[in-house]
């Protein structure tokens, strides 16, 4: 049941393509640029004066498409009012989108098979008992969404809600989370029954699973028994791991190809005793770290030339976001997403290859300055090759993600780019091989195409009626992060 909330508003869900201030609690969230603020602006406005001229309720237009084509119009009018030169990515809306239900559909949806290889959620127990006890989500403005018990912002019910009703996603990947396992919210059994339950509603498997793995905690389960547990205990599709996060017993970290002798030298073997176990999938964090050495994607290179038979998934492709990210040059190599792509230079790991770049956080942050956006994307596909690329989106933290896949439709490299930097054009396959494609083939599952029965009609009386806003779920300034961050170093 739905209680009083603080900042939902029923009547006003807001745009439907957040900008936020918002994060997925891995760096602090940036204020709205005045280009963003205006772009706010004058799509509400333009919105609030659509809705009129259509006789529709505010409230039902901002949930539609044309809502959306409307928000990304005026933000890539106003990106290019404030460039001084042509920007080097653009949203593509044509005019009559913004007013027609079925132009704005063909222009924003589709029917392209997307899954999305990192999703997260947060089961608490609900004890009445405990209600009142301080939790990780009491730094994120979700905790507000309007149900009896604010643990439930995060659970499995509204994870579902996001993903699959609310956005056009057809797969998720549940991904592990850089936190102790004893009573965690995302625990394998937290995951496993999330999974079972997707299986109930949809009536085929819509949702695998990542294990997380940190092989240099000085605790039992971190080791090689531990990995033989969870393979004969669960059905998991590969390994999540963190490289960055601090041992708490001793401060140690870790790199997956064992350069740094200071640290533990436990990446090779976690990486063999996989291949022993037939996982052949290890997700690693890389980027988004503020800063730390151990999150750059320095051993990937290594480690891919190394072990060609496991598929390396490099979550954030080494994404910082203090850097403004341009064209790879020998300057910039070890900048950013550059870093990524020096790793697998030097080690001679070309397109194509065992290792594949994830868009999480990164397509939500870069979606507002879309020359950012095409040089990452642009690079990535250059370096990595258009079958390398995979679709992530870092919820539940951002709200539904059905902004970003819109966002991501609509999006082009211009022209201009193409020419100067030799960025291949993102084209309908090239989309629809990032959307889910790429992923289906990796996982080796069945690319099907909603992850319920429901026809599109349906669907979108279902997104436009549905009670919750066009919201984001993470911290959404800095003394929000560093609240976070206090209470358990950036995790549950």
């Amino acid at each position: 049941m739905r209680g009083p909330s603080l900042w939902f508003d029923e009547a006003d869900p807001g745009l439907p393509i957040k900008f936020g201030p918002a994060s997925n609690g891995e760096y602090d969230p940036q204020p709205l640029s005045p280009v963003l603020s205006t772009v706010i602006r004058e799509a509400r406005a333009e919105c609030d004066l659509t809705a009129d001229r259509l006789g529709m309720d505010r409230r039902r237009f901002l949930k539609t498409a044309m809502a959306s084509a409307i928000t990304l119009f005026f933000l890539d009018r106003y990106t290019r009012l404030a460039s001084a030169q042509e920007p080097g990515g653009c949203f593509v809306i044509p005019r009559d989108s913004m007013i027609d239900r079925l132009a704005a559909d063909a222009c924003l949806g589709g029917d392209d098979f997307i899954m999305d290889v990192q999703g997260h959620l947060l089961e608490y127990d609900l004890d009445p008992a405990t209600r009142h006890r301080r939790f990780w989500g009491d730094q994120f403005p979700q905790v507000n969404c309007g149900d009896d018990d604010p643990r439930a912002c995060f659970s499995m019910t509204h994870f579902m809600e996001e993903i699959f009703l609310r956005s056009d996603t057809s797969m998720v990947v549940l991904s592990g989370l850089p936190i102790h396992p004893e009573g965690s919210p995302l625990s394998m059994e937290v995951m496993a029954e999330t999974r079972r339950v997707a299986l109930g509603l949809a009536r085929d498997d819509r949702v695998l699973l990542h294990a997380q793995m940190l092989p240099h905690l000085s605790h039992p389960w971190a080791g090689h028994e531990a990995m033989e547990q969870t393979v004969a205990d669960h059905s998991i599709a590969g390994w999540k791991t963190f490289t960055h996060f601090t041992d708490p017993a001793n401060g140690n970290h870790f790199f997956l190809d064992d350069h740094d002798l200071s640290a533990p030298q436990v990446g090779r073997s976690f990486i063999e005793k996989s291949l022993e176990l037939g996982i052949r999938i290890i997700c690693v964090h890389k980027g988004l770290s503020g800063g730390s050495r151990w999150a750059s994607p320095v051993d990937i290179g290594p480690v891919a030339r190394d072990y060609p038979e496991m598929n390396f998934v490099v979550y954030h492709c080494g994404f910082e976001t203090a850097i403004t990210e341009g064209p790879y040059t020998e300057a910039t190599r070890n900048r950013g997403v550059n870093r990524f792509i020096s790793s697998l230079r030097d080690a001679g790991v070309g397109p194509g290859s065992n290792v594949y770049g994830e868009l999480g956080s990164i397509w939500w942050f870069l979606m507002r300055t879309p020359t950012e956006a095409a040089h990452v994307l642009g690079k990535l596909l250059v370096q990595l090759g258009e079958d390398r690329i995979l679709w992530g989106t870092d919820s539940i933290f951002y709200g539904t993600p059905q902004d970003q896949i819109q966002a991501m439709r609509a999006f082009q490299i211009t022209r201009a780019f193409q020419d100067q930097y030799g960025y291949p054009a993102l084209d309908g396959l090239r989309k629809r091989k990032i959307f889910g494609l790429n992923a289906a083939a990796l996982y080796g599952v069945e690319p099907r195409k909603r992850g319920f029965s429901f026809t599109p009609a349906e669907m979108t009386e279902i997104r436009e009626t549905f009670p919750d806003g066009n919201h984001t779920w993470g911290p959404r300034n800095p003394a929000e992060m560093a609240q976070f961050h206090d209470l358990h170093r950036g995790w549950p």
